[in-house]
């Protein structure tokens, strides 16, 4: 780690949704720049004006909001920074480190044309690199003067150190003949303006980077720190698509996963602190750094991600997770923090819930009466314990004068004696019949929490 301030940066582009790759990358400048008592820099790439939609932005916004990623200052919006890139290209031209191009779209086609059929890269040629005459009328573009020879080196920081030959970059375009700069020239612009210290990316970036540095060194900038994380894949081992399910954040926000948990999951995407599994946000902010992060692809498993947000649920304070089921998914269990036997049929609630959007229908044999019964379900275990037998347990419920789970329970063992049962072919009708199914929490927890009067009359259903 170097001595400069560390300072990082999260940079979208609002032409589309938060996708989890990322805020995988949001998540590891975060907590680099927290870890260090930083800054953490949100800046919106919005040049591209007509894919560039405020709905997008709104999104990406209330998602990083959601995984807690806080921004230091407002964010920083490149469509309102034209006036700057602008000056800095003027001053590249002056500086003989870019040159104008006029060469037209048709000129540039036959110049692909010719390589690719002499079994070379598609490379503009330089025509107009040293052009010293009148300048041609119409449009043109702003052409970066790639050195001719020599080599860029990529200190990655995950990667270690990448080589590219200067001969294979071409004299690419930093401004386009609308007058609008590129990214990879933006980017420069900003991340030296900003004084950011660490560049955290996928490494779809990789290739970008070389043509990034040989700007800077022309421009007379201090490179930042590189770190290029590797993708994220689908189980399937190919690029993490819309075709593996959700994607984007605000749909795992809608299923009903927990912030925590998002950044658990994306966290260990790439990143670990031995074999450790569930960390809580401030546990991420002390340990993460960047040593921890791996060179390989991770495959992002929606059973971890169930699994940590149960973790996350059970690890949460009962009115914290109660207030939230209330006020964000319309499911309100705060009648269960009232009383021994109600509060253990939370816990139990909790227990089994992967999603926050389980609770409802986790909790509807208990909140009410007209809840959805399994009609297989009750067809195959109710039909094969007698009527005789469901009759004896009511009698013997009505006459229990302690009824606590562990005594209702003991009722059915009386019964099943009684009634040479097997206990199982009396504990699952019953079952069935006070929750409607047999994936209901223990037995004993659910007598105790619905009491005497509604299990007796759930019997007679």
């Amino acid at each position: 780690m170097s001595n400069r301030p560390i300072i990082t940066r999260f940079a979208p582009s609002p032409t589309g949704m938060l996708h989890v790759g990322g805020a995988r990358t949001a998540i590891f400048s975060y907590l680099l720049a927290r870890r260090h008592n930083g800054k953490f820099i949100l800046r919106i790439e919005d040049t591209d004006v007509e894919r560039s939609k405020k709905e997008f932005e709104s999104e990406i916004l209330d998602s990083m909001k959601w995984l807690g990623l806080d921004w230091d200052a407002d964010p920083i919006y490149q469509s309102q920074r034209f006036d700057v890139y602008r000056s800095y290209i003027q001053k590249m031209l002056k500086a003989g480190t870019a040159y104008k191009c006029w060469a037209t779209p048709e000129e540039l086609a036959a110049m692909r044309e010719k390589a690719t059929a002499h079994g070379k890269k598609p490379m503009y040629d330089r025509r107009y690199r040293n052009f010293t005459g009148t300048e041609p009328s119409g449009s043109f573009v702003v052409r970066f003067k790639t050195p001719l020879d020599g080599e860029t080196i990529l200190k990655d920081l995950v990667k270690g150190d990448i080589c590219f030959q200067n001969q294979e970059i071409d004299d690419f375009i930093i401004l386009r003949s609308d007058n609008t700069p590129t990214y990879n020239f933006t980017v420069v612009i900003d991340d030296y303006e900003m004084k950011i210290s660490h560049v955290i990316r996928g490494d779809d970036h990789v290739n970008n980077t070389p043509k990034q540095i040989l700007m800077m060194q022309a421009l007379g900038f201090d490179l930042p720190e590189f770190a290029h994380v590797p993708m994220i894949l689908g189980p399937d081992k190919a690029k993490l698509s819309k075709r593996h399910g959700a994607v984007a954040v605000s749909q795992y926000r809608e299923q009903g996963y927990l912030p925590t948990a998002m950044l658990n999951a994306l966290l260990r995407l790439g990143w670990s602190h031995g074999d450790q599994e569930f960390f809580s946000k401030d546990q991420m902010i002390s340990l993460f750094d960047l040593s921890g992060c791996g060179k390989s692809p991770s495959v992002f498993d929606v059973a971890k991600l169930d699994h940590l947000n149960n973790q996350h649920m059970k690890a949460m304070d009962r009115e914290e997770l109660v207030n939230l089921l209330r006020n964000n998914y319309g499911t309100d269990l705060s009648t269960l923090l009232n009383g021994d036997a109600s509060i253990k049929l939370f816990d139990a609630l909790v227990e089994r819930a992967v999603r926050l959007t389980d609770f409802k229908d986790l909790s509807a044999w208990y909140f009410e009466e007209s809840f959805v019964r399994d009609q297989k379900t009750i067809d195959s275990n109710v039909s094969a314990c007698p009527a005789a037998a469901l009759e004896a347990l009511k009698v013997q419920w009505q006459g229990c004068a302690d009824f606590t789970g562990e005594n209702a329970f003991a009722c059915i063992k009386t019964v099943a004696t009684e009634q040479a049962l097997k206990i199982p072919v009396i504990a699952k009708a019953v079952r069935v019949l006070l929750t409607g199914t047999l994936a209901s929490p223990d037995m004993g927890i659910v007598l105790a929490a619905l009491g005497k009067d509604r299990a007796v009359e759930r019997l007679s259903i």
